[in-house]
């Protein structure tokens, strides 16, 4: 073990991490470009196949960047594309950015290292860096933005040069270390663990955009939010959105222990896909429409009242269904495609009664901060399941591909084991283990070095 990792291990002072050297390389979950087209003719594109965990050389660090320690980290969908190389490789995304020239060449790798979440301690700071110092514990947001496009200082995700850290980046989190830019950095909580602050960032970030910023649907108390794979990273903490907002969370689910586990969450009204013999894309517009009023009677059998939202990252399998299920005047927010990108909707549903589609991609910095202040305050609380070690990263990107998982899949990074972290025991105590970990059993967390 290299010292400054083991400085990092130990608890050690700032000014210790900062005499120790940085080593030359560092484990890190990652992509070979020569593995781009194993999976052309495949049936299945197993994510276990492509990603690999290794050592890769340690990068250089640009002056308004970072050098984190990651403690833990956690997969999100973008890491299953990454490591499918669909809809197109990452690698074309990397040799753009390189060609931008500056530091940003050093992203153009054979190898890219992925991962769009961590949490950590600050090991070095770029000679730009003011607001934050090595030793301090952070979260890392997923948004790179460039702070000199004017369209930043109004909301970094207009920015036509935004990019999704660890995806369209190299040097992403599911990593031993990790280069970002100040402009990504949060506090960490210190009531909670370095996998439970992992799980927060991206999506998190995205539901709180989607929702509750005036850049999304803008939810008020007393709106009927649909909510599909509500059990999933992105559908978990909408449900705890809408709920802690003063909203009726009305969650979709695919069977009956992803049911209890939504009720557990606190989900007023839970609708199981499988009972409604809903499942797939619709085979033309006709179906949609019949799936859409099943659902539809289901929801006004119990509220009275069709959806204000619909909360849709599904894509192709729901949107049609979506647009139809939101009311009069209503609103369908959607950030993603998981089931295919190419939509297909009724338009009569849409146009003559008045709807509102929103697109809605990532989060701002203070969108993402918002996010925070909320876990701080106890309203919301992380909502992660699993943890794996970073060595079994594939295994961890399998199940999030397969769709066998519930709420966010932590990777422990640094971290030598679970429950580490935590440097505020009162407010955790006074939160409540329960409260903190709704889809999990875990044990009491051991205080940080």
């Amino acid at each position: 073990m290299d010292s400054l990792t083991e400085a990092v291990l130990r608890g050690a002072s700032a000014d210790e991490l900062e005499r120790a050297p940085v080593p030359k390389d560092f484990v890190a979950a990652h992509l070979r470009q020569e593995d781009v087209g194993i999976f052309d003719g495949a049936t299945d594109s197993d994510v276990r196949r492509s990603l690999r965990v290794g050592r890769v050389p340690m990068p250089e660090l640009a002056p308004d960047e970072v050098l984190v320690a990651v403690m833990a980290s956690s997969i999100n969908y973008n890491t299953v594309w990454s490591a499918t190389f669909k809809p197109v490789s990452t690698f074309d995304a990397l040799k753009r950015f390189a060609r931008t020239g500056g530091y940003a060449a050093r992203h153009d790798q054979p190898f890219q290292v992925i991962g769009s979440d961590a949490a950590g301690v600050i090991v070095r700071v770029g000679a730009g860096v003011r607001r934050w110092k090595i030793g301090d514990h952070v979260a890392v947001n997923a948004a790179v933005v460039d702070d000199q496009d004017p369209v930043t200082h109004a909301d970094g995700m207009l920015g036509a040069d935004q990019k999704a850290w660890g995806y369209e980046t190299n040097f992403g989190g599911l990593a031993h270390y990790t280069v970002v830019r100040a402009s990504q950095l949060l506090p960490k909580p210190g009531h909670l663990t370095w996998e439970e602050t992992a799980c927060v960032p991206l999506c998190g970030g995205t539901a709180y955009r989607m929702l509750v910023s005036d850049r999304g649907a803008r939810i008020k108390q007393g709106d009927i939010v649909l909510i599909w794979g509500a059990t999933g990273g992105l559908g978990a903490f909408a449900v705890q959105l809408v709920k802690n907002g003063g909203g009726i969370p009305v969650g979709v689910v695919g069977s009956e222990e992803k049911a209890k586990l939504l009720r557990k969450l606190g989900c007023d009204i839970v609708i199981n896909r499988e009972e409604l013999g809903i499942g797939g894309v619709p085979a033309n517009g006709r179906e949609t429409v019949e799936l859409a009023k099943r659902i539809g009677r289901a929801i006004r059998a119990e509220l009275g009242e069709d959806p204000h939202v619909v909360f849709d990252y599904v894509g192709r399998a729901t949107f049609g269904i979506s647009v139809i299920l939101a009311r009069r005047g209503g609103t369908v927010v959607t950030c993603g495609s998981s089931t295919g990108y190419e939509h297909s909707f009724d338009n009569r549903y849409f146009w003559m009664n008045l709807k509102r589609i929103v697109g809605s991609h990532g989060m701002n910095l203070h969108e993402a901060a918002e996010m925070m202040r909320l876990l701080k305050l106890g309203s919301v609380a992380p909502i992660l399941s699993e943890v794996f070690p970073l060595s079994e990263a594939g295994e961890a990107a399998r199940l999030v591909q397969t769709n066998r998982h519930t709420g966010k899949v932590g990777v422990l990074a640094l971290a030598p084991e679970p429950g580490l972290g935590v440097t505020d025991p009162q407010l955790r105590a006074a939160i409540g283990e329960e409260r903190l970990n709704p889809l999990r059993d875990v044990k009491e967390p051991a205080l940080a070095g």
